[in-house]
């Protein structure tokens, strides 16, 4: 055996410690852009979620024209709607509409997390179709569609003409 100096003593000790300190500051990194990542995800996923959902509405209104000819689209916004059932029975133009909100609101409160959606509109067209949602999860109520999450949820609203 070849004897060491004695100031050399350790010296390899020390250089995988200094790499094991880099390789968990580089773990560290990328535990952070897969955080990141997920958490873009989720927001993409919710915004395609809502936009599928306001052109479900869309498709609502051109099967009733009934409906929309008669206003019975116009200014649908309430948190808790109620319909009856015009699945197994026949239905007026209007009883569909409050239907096709009713469940519309239902699909809505199932996709998003806090999900809320209002059509508005008057005796002529266009429509106005909002869908709403708490995104950034901090408990916002507020539908003004102002940008502040910590206020407003959060919008995606469409213009439609039947």
């Amino acid at each position: 055996m070849i004897p060491t100096p004695n100031h050399t003593r350790g010296f390899t000790l020390l250089e995988v410690m200094i790499a094991l300190v880099i390789f968990s500051i580089g773990l560290l990194g990328l535990a952070g852009l897969q955080a990141r990542g997920l958490q873009s995800n989720s927001t993409a996923q919710n915004r395609t979620t809502a936009m599928i959902l306001a052109y479900d509405m869309a498709d609502r209104l051109r099967a009733n024209p009934a409906g929309v000819a008669a206003g019975d689209y116009n200014n649908l916004d309430s948190t808790n709607p109620t319909a009856g059932d015009c699945i197994s029975a026949a239905c007026t133009a209007a009883q569909m509409a409050t239907y096709d909100y009713y469940e519309w609101q239902q699909t809505i409160n199932n996709a998003l997390p806090k999900g809320h959606g209002t059509v508005t509109g008057g005796a002529t067209p266009p429509f106005t179709i909002t869908v709403m949602w708490d995104e950034e999860r901090t408990g916002a109520t507020g539908t003004a569609c102002s940008g502040n999450a910590s206020v407003d949820l959060k919008c995606y609203s469409m213009t439609f003409e039947p």
